[in-house]
């Protein structure tokens, strides 16, 4: 078997797929009863998805994701699987800390799927990562950052950092830039230089921040951050400028909407205040019609 790895290792390039796959079927022993001279070229792909992480029956999996699986913007025009993404995640730092705000909807396209996603995803105590791109991407690979980010504090006796916590996450994004991730994500944090805020895409960029606003409202969010966001902010304000973001971009994004879910994150840690319908939120900081809604708890 080692013999038949190093075999197709030296030989991937220039072996045809049927000699690939014969040499792959080999390594893993697939129907030891079979002779790989008579193998099926179509039992040995399903007997290789079988037993490996799935990957494009091809010579070079990651130039054909590279080519066919393009994520940003206006690189999907020539692809028969167009990625329709929608959401709307915020975040920014006040004298009082870091107000993470998210909507709930994941949408594909017009269809609606979910109302109720949890964009937020809880690191550690002291640390939130956001979700906007694909749902799986993000929860998969934050919920990774925190196995990583527990090991640190295991090795050094100490709480990571959130500029460590993050370039943790762009190091892995950069390794796997081209594959097709699709990843807009948020670090947040307190640490001991004070509250920090960070973003990170599927590209390894990483960009350190007062405020970002990420996904398909992102535009409307910014035009109610940028015109009410001070430093000197009561903790109170913060959480009705976070709100009444959310709600904008849910009047006028129509893949944005559900609910929204609010943390603060101050230097005890963070702290979730509650999610409120957005159409309650349009109605009342919109519409001006209802009064202020009340937070319903997790």
């Amino acid at each position: 078997s080692y013999l038949s790895y190093l075999e197709l290792k030296a030989n991937t390039r220039e072996c045809t797929p049927n000699k690939r796959m014969a040499a792959l079927a080999k390594v893993l022993d697939v129907g030891s009863s079979l002779r790989i001279s008579k193998l099926d070229t179509n039992e040995l792909v399903k007997n290789e998805h079988e037993m490996n992480f799935s990957l494009a029956p091809v010579a070079d999996p990651a130039m054909y994701s590279s080519k066919n699986f393009g994520v940003g913007y206006d690189t999907d025009r020539e692809q028969a699987v167009k990625f329709a993404k929608g959401t709307t995640t915020l975040a920014f730092k006040f004298n009082g800390g870091v107000i993470v705000s998210v909507d709930s909807r994941a949408t594909m396209g017009q269809y609606i799927a979910s109302q109720t996603v949890k964009k937020v995803i809880e690191i550690n105590p002291f640390l939130l990562g956001t979700m906007a791109g694909g749902a799986a991407d993000c929860q998969f690979w934050e919920r990774n950052l925190g196995i990583q980010c527990r090991m640190y504090e295991l090795r050094n006796k100490q709480r990571i950092s959130v500029a460590a916590a993050s370039k943790l996450l762009a190091n892995t994004m950069y390794q796997y830039r081209g594959r097709g991730l699709s990843m807009g994500t948020m670090i947040c944090g307190w640490d001991n230089t004070g509250p920090q805020l960070y973003y990170i895409d599927d590209d390894g960029t990483r960009l350190k921040g007062d405020v970002f606003c990420v996904g398909s409202g992102s535009t409307y969010a910014y035009g109610v951050i940028d015109s009410n966001l001070r430093p000197d902010l009561t903790v109170e304000e913060a959480i009705d400028l976070g709100r009444r973001a959310i709600a904008g971009a849910a009047h006028r994004d129509a893949f944005s909407g559900g609910f929204n879910n609010l943390f603060h994150v101050t230097q005890d840690g963070w702290s979730f205040k509650g999610a409120i319908d957005t159409n309650d939120l349009v109605y009342t900081h919109i519409m001006k019609k209802n009064d202020a809604p009340q937070p319903m708890e997790e």
